[in-house]
């Protein structure tokens, strides 16, 4: 009897294996369904309304190599950022992606310490302005390396937030549903670990790497500031991170009621992080515009549709010219190719996704999604970096009735960016193409895709065409699952 009852127990153990097995499966994707179907939290994938163009201002950052072999790099942005700064009274409000320096000891201008004084300064004024700064778990490695930029500004004052990016829906659903069952409650040490930093000297714990892999991404890049009788924004895809400071980056600043737009949708960042903002001041109520320029913010989604809008938009005649470090969103891939079929005349111009912060990229997924466009008679050039990124995220229409377009700001043309799983904030100004900030625009691109002065900005489709079938195949795969860092 004994006998018979050992022999059961062996054979019950393995039916309990056998169903163990399936149960862990059945959770998995349960889990991965859940953390990808997560609504976005409230406020957030907004199309604010329409407003007066009030001061836009289109500002631009370059680098490029003269025939000499220099390199020069003309920035405007964080000057302009500076200078709201220094002249905020009541309020300052950064939201930012990158806010380190880490892997900067190459770097061109030491952009973190130069915004960290200068939210000091304006912390120890006689009568301080309120200051906060939003940003991203990257900044420490989700807490496995000090950030002394950040330390220095809660020292002196400032409110600084690390967006908590876990309630977001996941964009790695499948790496973000074990680390939920798994990971997610572990602690992280800043005592160092014993994997290399993937950002810059000494080592990090393995808990880093893991969180890393959700990519999930506060990406937005906003400043708004009081000038003790006006609001004044600026949105741009230029981060203050000392790396990135060679980077080519775009942004626009403008005043008046749309600024306060984009402060009550960073108010909806602020109530993830716990803070108060209730005192902020909100927008006046949305009135019809009786402008011949006018702009509108957007957020996540939003974005999205309002791109893919303008596309749908572009008829025969009209002028497309976009520049963009990251293209991969299938449904507007799919719609300039059909843009391009009506007629309408498509320049693209691409980071050949080649230079990382001193490591070399494959390429993907630009020149993959670079090959669909050529296919279809989409003229491509590709952007003639040196270490740097073109990290501009910007398209414009010039439509043939005298009008256009301008949609700017931190969203890379990716699912991750477009499709409510990062924070993005963009705007779209709508003005007659004589508009200072559209002529502009125009110039700069017309600059870069015609190679003016003699400069060698961009380059031509061949220099980095890749039409290995099976590398195009790993990006389809990654832009559909996640599984990827664009």
């Amino acid at each position: 009897m004994d006998i018979l009852r050992r022999v059961n127990r062996r054979k019950r153990r393995p039916r309990r294996v056998q169903l163990l097995v399936p149960l862990l499966l059945l959770l998995w994707i349960g889990m991965g369904v859940f953390e990808a179907s997560r609504p976005m939290p409230e406020g957030l994938a907004v199309s604010q309304p329409w407003r007066p163009a009030t001061e836009v201002q289109l500002l631009l950052d370059q680098t490029w190599q003269n025939p000499s072999g220099e390199r020069i790099s003309d920035q405007q942005i964080f000057d302009q950022a500076l200078t709201m700064i220094a002249e905020a009274r009541e309020l300052i409000v950064l939201d930012m992606f990158l806010f380190n320096d880490f892997a900067g000891q190459d770097s061109f201008r030491p952009l973190s310490s130069e915004l960290t004084q200068a939210l000091i300064t304006a912390r120890q004024r006689r009568a301080p302005p309120e200051v906060v700064l939003i940003t991203d778990p990257f900044n420490t490695l989700y807490g496995g390396v000090p950030n002394t930029q950040l330390e220095r500004l809660r020292q002196a004052g400032v409110k600084v937030v690390m967006t908590p990016v876990h309630e977001l829906p996941a964009s790695n659903p499948l790496w973000s549903a074990l680390w939920s069952l798994c990971c997610r409650f572990i602690g992280n040490d800043m005592a160092g670990g014993w994997l290399p930093n993937p950002v810059g000297d000494g080592k990090v714990t393995l808990r880093s790497y893991l969180h890393l892999a959700n990519f999930r991404a506060n990406h937005r890049k906003t400043l708004i500031t009081d000038a003790g009788d006006h609001w004044t924004a600026l949105v741009t895809s230029a981060n203050p991170h000392d790396a990135s400071s060679r980077h080519a980056n775009q942004a626009l600043r403008f005043s008046g009621p749309a600024a306060l737009d984009l402060l009550q949708t960073e108010q909806a960042v602020g109530r993830l992080g716990r803070i108060d903002t209730r005192h902020w001041p909100q927008p006046p109520t949305a009135a019809p515009v009786d402008s011949d320029a006018e702009l509108r913010v957007l957020t996540e989604g939003a974005i999205r549709d309002a791109l893919l809008e303008l596309v749908n938009s572009a008829a025969e005649g009209d002028r497309l010219d976009m520049e963009v470090f990251y293209l991969s969103h299938r449904p507007l891939i799919d719609a300039l190719i059909a843009a391009r079929e009506r007629g309408v005349v498509i320049r693209a111009l691409l980071d050949p996704n080649r230079d990382a912060f001193g490591r070399e990229k494959n390429g993907i997924p630009n020149r993959q999604a670079g090959w669909d466009l050529y296919r279809a008679g989409i003229p491509v050039r590709w952007c003639n970096t040196h270490g740097e990124q073109c990290h501009r995220k910007w398209i414009r229409l010039d439509r043939s009735d005298g009008r256009s377009e301008l949609i700017s700001g931190s969203a890379n043309f990716t699912r991750r960016n477009l499709d409510n799983l990062n924070l993005e904030t963009d705007v779209q100004l709508v003005a007659a193409q004589d508009h200072p900030a559209l002529q502009q625009a125009r110039t700069a691109f017309d600059r870069l895709w015609g190679n003016a002065e003699g400069v060698e900005y961009s380059l031509p489709y061949s220099a980095f065409a890749d039409h290995n079938v099976a590398r195009y195949g790993l990006y389809r795969l990654m832009e559909a699952t996640g599984l990827s860092t664009f």
